[in-house]
C-alpha cells in the first residue's frame, strides 16, 4: 500500500467520504444479510458429492417415490411385553398416521418385534423442499398422536425425519446465537487487550459491517449463482469474519498506536500505519482467502462451498478494516485510546515488555530452544495415532441423546439392525431379476426384505434391509459388497444408494479431498510467502513450522476427544477443515511477524532484526491469536460434535501457532539461521548484528 493512497484514505476531508460510503453499503446490504437462511440448502445432496454414487441413486429414485420424502419410524416398547391394548392402541395409531396430508406413499405397518416388547410404524412423509426445516413440527405432531393414551408405552420417533427434527433443533437459532457469543468474546478479549473502555467499539462496529456486507455478497451469489451454502458453512462465516476480521484491526491499531508517538497528527501517524502495516495485512488476508478457494477442489459439494464463502467473508473483512477502521479510528481522535492515550514522543512499551525478554531467553541458546520446542511438537503429533476421522455415527453426531437416537437404539433392540434405514438399489429393467438376485444374495443383506423390483420408464428400483446397523463398519462393508455384486450383473448399470451408501460416499470423498486439497494449500501457501518475503529459505522454514504446529495440534485434539469428551470419533471433514484453517491464519501470523522482521533486517541484519520483531509484534499477534482461538472456541458450545472438533482443535492450534510456534520456534529459527533466511535476496548479505543484552529497540519506520 503506497504512502500517497494511504494517505488519501485517512485525509482530513475524505476520512468522512469513506465512512458515509460504508454507511450507504450497510443500508443497502442489511435486507439482503437477513435472507441469507432463505437460500441454505441443508438437504442431502448439498453435502454429497456430485459424481458420487449413492448422490446418482437419489437423482434416479425420484422416478419412484419424491426426492423430498422424508420417512419417520414410530417406535413402540414395553420392557414386559406389549399387551392387547397396546397393540389395539398401535393399530389404531397407524390408522390415524394414514390420514396425515403430507404424506407420500402408504403408511407400513404396525410391525411387531418377535420378542413381542415393541412395535413400529413407517411413515412416508414428504414435507417439500424445506422438509428438513419443518420435519421438528411435523414428529411433534406425529408424537403426541403416538403418547396420546399410551398408558406407560414408551413411544419415540427416529428414522430420517427423527434425525431432521433433531438436527433443526441443534441448529435452531445457530446464527444468532454464534453471533451474540462471537461478539461478547471479542469484546471481552479486546477490553483486556486495550484496556479501555471505548476502543473496543470500533473493531467490533468494523466487523459487524464486514459480516453484514458478506452475507449480502453470499446471499446474491447463493441467489444468482447457485453458490451452495449451508449451515455449517453460515456459521463458521460468523467466526471467521468477526475473528479475522478482529485481527486485523488489532494488528493495525498496534501499528497506529506505534506511529502516535512518533508523530503529532494523527492522520500522518495513521497514513504510515496503513503504508506499513498494509502490505502484511493484505498479505495474510490473500494467504487465508486463497487457501479457502483451494477448496473448490473438493469432491463435496458441502467443503466446495464453503472456500468461497470463506473467502470473500475474509475479502470483505480486509476491506472494511483497512478503509472504515482507519476513518473510524482518525475521526474521533487520540481520546479514544483513554486511560492511557499514546502521545508523541513516549516510548514505546513494547521495547521493554514481556516478549523483548522472552526474546533475550531465546538468544541465549536459540539452537537448543528449536531443536527442543520441535521435539515437544512432534511429540504432541503422535496423537494422531488416536485421530478416528472415518465419520460420526447418527448418535455419536449429537452432544447429548436426543430422541431420534433413542428410538434408533429400540429399534436395534428388536428389529433388524437396518430397519428405516434401507440400502436403495436402481438398475436397467432387462436385468431386474438378475440384480436382485444378486442383492439379495449379499451377506450384510436380510434377504426376506428385497421384494420385487418396481419398474418404471425403463429402470427398476428394489430395497434392501441391513443386518447391521446402518451407519456401522459392518454396514459400509456391506454396501461395497453390494456394489461389487450389482455390479457385476452384465448390462445391468446397477447401482447402489440410500443413506449407508451416502455416508460411505461422504467418507471416500473426504478423503480424495484432504489427499489432493492439502498439498495445494501448501503450494499456494509457498508461493505467496516467496513473492512476499523475496525469498526461498524462510518461507521452507514457515512452512515447516506450520505444518509441525498442525500436526501437535491434531495430534492433542485427538486426545482431549477421545478421553476428556468421550466422543467416539471425528468427522470425516475435520482433518481438511483444520488444515486449512490453521495453515492459512498460521501464516498470518509468521507474516505479520516476518515482514516487521525483514524491515527491521535492512538496518540491523536478521538476529537483531528477530529480535526487534518480537518485541514490537509479539503482544498484539498474540492478542489476535487470542481473538481468533476465542471466536473458533465458540463452535465447541454447539451442540454437534463436528462443529464441537472443528472450534475446538482450530483454538488450540491458533494458541499453540501464536504463542509457541510463532514467537519461541520461529524467533529461535531466525536467530540461528540469521541473514540465509533471506536467500536468494540481497538481504541475505546483510551482516548480522550481535544481539544485545538489553531489550531491543525498534529502529523508527521509515517517512
Amino acid at each position: 500500500m503506497t504512502r500517497n493512497f494511504a494517505g488519501l484514505l485517512t485525509g482530513r476531508r475524505t476520512k468522512y467520504l469513506i465512512i458515509v460510503f460504508w454507511l450507504v453499503v450497510v443500508a443497502i446490504a442489511g435486507p439482503l444479510a437477513g435472507k441469507l437462511s432463505s437460500v441454505q440448502d441443508d438437504q442431502v445432496k448439498s453435502w454429497l458429492p456430485g459424481s458420487a454414487e449413492s448422490t446418482q441413486v437419489l437423482d434416479k429414485q425420484a422416478a419412484f417415490s419424491s426426492p423430498d420424502m422424508l420417512p419417520a419410524v414410530v417406535v413402540y416398547e414395553r420392557p414386559s411385553g406389549l399387551t392387547d391394548a397396546d397393540k389395539a392402541k398401535v393399530a389404531a395409531d397407524a390408522q390415524q398416521f394414514g390420514q396425515l396430508e403430507d404424506l407420500d406413499g402408504q403408511v407400513q405397518g404396525p410391525a411387531f418385534s418377535t420378542d413381542g416388547q415393541a412395535a413400529q410404524i413407517y411413515v412416508p412423509l414428504n414435507l417439500g423442499p424445506e422438509g428438513w426445516e419443518l420435519a421438528g413440527s411435523m414428529v411433534d405432531s406425529i408424537m403426541a398422536t403416538a403418547e396420546s393414551g399410551a398408558n406407560g408405552l414408551e413411544v419415540h420417533v427416529t428414522g430420517p425425519a427423527g434425525s431432521a427434527a433433531d438436527s433443526a433443533e441443534a441448529f435452531e437459532g445457530i446464527d444468532s446465537t454464534l453471533l451474540f457469543a462471537t461478539i461478547a468474546v471479542v469484546v471481552v478479549i479486546l477490553l483486556f487487550t486495550y484496556r479501555s473502555p471505548v476502543l473496543w467499539l470500533l473493531p467490533v462496529i468494523s466487523a459487524g459491517v464486514a459480516l453484514t456486507c458478506a452475507q449480502a455478497v453470499i446471499y446474491l451469489l447463493a441467489k444468482h449463482a447457485d453458490l451452495t451454502v449451508n449451515s455449517q458453512s453460515a456459521g463458521i462465516l460468523t467466526v471467521l469474519v468477526f475473528g479475522a476480521g478482529t485481527d486485523y484491526a488489532l494488528l493495525l491499531v498496534a501499528r497506529y498506536r506505534e506511529e502516535l508517538r512518533r508523530h503529532h497528527d494523527r492522520h500522518e501517524a495513521m497514513a504510515v500505519a496503513l503504508h506499513r502495516a498494509g502490505p502484511a495485512i493484505i498479505a495474510s488476508a490473500a494467504t487465508v482467502a486463497i487457501g479457502m478457494i483451494c477448496l473448490l477442489f473438493a469432491e463435496t459439494n458441502s467443503t466446495r462451498g464453503l472456500g468461497p464463502v470463506a473467502a470473500i467473508g475474509i475479502v470483505v473483512g480486509l476491506a472494511v478494516m483497512l478503509t472504515l477502521l482507519p476513518a473510524l479510528l482518525v475521526t474521533v481522535g487520540r481520546w479514544i485510546f483513554w486511560p492511557v492515550r499514546p502521545k508523541e514522543g513516549t516510548a514505546e512499551p513494547t521495547t521493554t515488555g514481556v516478549w523483548a525478554k522472552v526474546g533475550r531467553r531465546i538468544a541465549r541458546a536459540p539452537r537448543v530452544t528449536w531443536i527442543t520446542t520441535s521435539v515437544v511438537l512432534a511429540i504432541m503429533a503422535i496423537g494422531l495415532v488416536q485421530l478416528d476421522a472415518t465419520g460420526l455415527t447418527n448418535k455419536e453426531s449429537f452432544r447429548g441423546n436426543p430422541d431420534s437416537i433413542v428410538g434408533e437404539e429400540v429399534l436395534a433392540r428388536h428389529f433388524p439392525a437396518g430397519v428405516g434405514t434401507p440400502v436403495a438399489v436402481v438398475s436397467n429393467a432387462a436385468q431386474a431379476a438378475e440384480v436382485r438376485t444378486a442383492f439379495a444374495g449379499t451377506p450384510g443383506i436380510e434377504p426376506s426384505s428385497v421384494r420385487e423390483p418396481v419398474v418404471r420408464d425403463g429402470v427398476a428400483y428394489l430395497e434392501g434391509t441391513l443386518t447391521s446397523p446402518p451407519d456401522s463398519p459392518e454396514a459400509y462393508d456391506t454396501v461395497e459388497r453390494a456394489r461389487d455384486r450389482v455390479h457385476a450383473v452384465p448390462g445391468a448399470d446397477a447401482q447402489v444408494g440410500g443413506q449407508t451408501a451416502i455416508n460411505l460416499d461422504l467418507q471416500t470423498a473426504a478423503r480424495h479431498d484432504r489427499n489432493l486439497i492439502i498439498p495445494i494449500v501448501l503450494l499456494v501457501v509457498l508461493v505467496i510467502l516467496c513473492i512476499l518475503l523475496r525469498a526461498i529459505i524462510a518461507p521452507l522454514v514457515l512452512v515447516a513450522t506450520v505444518v509441525l504446529s498442525f500436526a501437535a495440534a491434531l495430534g492433542v485434539s485427538a486426545l482431549v476427544f477421545r478421553h476428556v469428551f468421550g466422543f467416539g470419533g471425528a468427522d470425516s471433514s475435520l482433518p481438511l477443515f483444520v488444515f486449512v484453517f490453521l495453515v492459512a491464519l498460521g501464516i498470518d501470523y509468521n507474516i505479520f511477524l516476518m515482514t516487521r522482521v525483514r524491515e527491521e533486517s535492512v538496518r540491523h541484519g536478521t538476529k537483531k532484526a528477530a529480535l526487534i520483531g518480537l518485541a514490537a509484534t509479539g503482544g498484539v499477534i498474540t492478542s489476535a491469536g487470542v481473538v481468533l482461538a476465542g471466536t473458533f472456541a465458540v463452535l465447541a458450545t454447539l451442540p454437534l460434535t463436528a462443529f464441537a472438533e472443528i472450534g475446538f482443535a482450530v483454538a488450540f492450534g491458533v494458541l499453540l501457532d501464536t504463542i509457541v510456534v510463532r514467537a519461541v520456534l520461529v524467533t529461535a529459527l531466525n536467530l540461528d539461521i540469521g541473514r540465509h533466511m533471506w536467500h536468494p535476496s540481497k538481504l541475505a548479505k546483510v551482516p548480522d548484528e550481535i544481539p544485545s543484552a538489553t531489550a531491543p529497540e525498534p529502529a523508527p519506520a521509515v517517512r
